[in-house]
């Protein structure tokens, strides 16, 4: 096993248990302890996990919220099937919004130039790309710009989607579970997810499987709100069962 690979093994290991440890990692992969510890430098340096004595614990644990850079560093693979396939969810014409988030960010690099869409997003960095497509009629909501997601929030965002109404909302969340549905960390940017929630006809959720089952501080919507939830395959079977159970259509790639 290389070590990248490695890496991304312990990485999914620690958040699917909360911590992991250098003895049992060495064990689990057959490795010394000090191959470990580096591997653990690795995943600290790229911002995913953070050395505690013995171990490590996801970042996610510690109510740390990343950068933008950091988080699109990670689960590159699963959030480029995810954009593909929340293309095809893109309707031919009319009106979409399009969150903040490094999983949106790269659908807005898919939207066609020629499908003559009006595009509503509070997030620079998808204003950005989408500014020269000569199909597309970008309208960005303002507001204070949150440097962590470098996404509009607060009140003038709020007044904005007030009064907003699309056929198609594409949102991402920190996290995502049955029991408390949708969060974030941040409570400003929950009310703006919240705000888009209510202006769209139909909201579909990019959340790779690092996101089911973990909660953040920041409630902004209930599976209710969803209409489909597009993941990946890295997701339990069992907690898919009980997303659907409550009226999600999920999209596994």
């Amino acid at each position: 096993m290389y070590a990248e690979e490695r890496q991304r093994a312990i990485l999914k290991q620690a958040r699917q248990n909360g911590r992991v440890d250098v003895a049992t990692l060495a064990a689990a992969f057959e490795i010394t302890s000090e191959t470990v510890r580096r591997d653990l430098t690795a995943l600290e340096r790229s911002g995913v996990v953070r050395r505690v004595h013995g171990g490590a614990i996801p970042v996610e644990r510690l109510g740390i919220e990343q950068g933008l850079d950091a988080r699109d560093a990670v689960m590159t693979a699963e959030k480029d099937r995810i954009a593909v396939a929340a293309l095809e969810q893109i309707p031919d014409g009319g009106s979409i919004l399009l969150d903040a988030g490094t999983t949106v960010a790269r659908l807005a690099n898919l939207v066609p130039a020629d499908r003559g869409l009006t595009v509503v997003t509070p997030s620079l960095p998808n204003a950005f790309t989408l500014a020269n497509r000569p199909g597309v009629t970008l309208m960005l909501v303002g507001g204070r710009l949150r440097g962590r997601t470098m996404a509009s929030v607060d009140g003038w965002a709020l007044d904005a989607l007030k009064d907003t109404f699309v056929d198609v909302a594409f949102l991402g969340t920190n996290g995502l579970s049955v029991e408390r549905g949708l969060t974030t960390p941040d409570t400003a940017e929950a009310m703006v997810k919240r705000a888009a929630i209510a202006s769209a006809r139909r909201t579909v959720l990019l959340a790779d499987h690092t996101k089911i089952g973990d909660d953040h501080f920041a409630r902004f919507g209930g599976l209710c709100d969803v209409d489909t939830l597009i993941t990946d395959s890295g997701v339990e079977p069992r907690k898919i069962d009980d997303i659907s159970r409550a009226g999600v259509k999920v999209i596994i790639v």
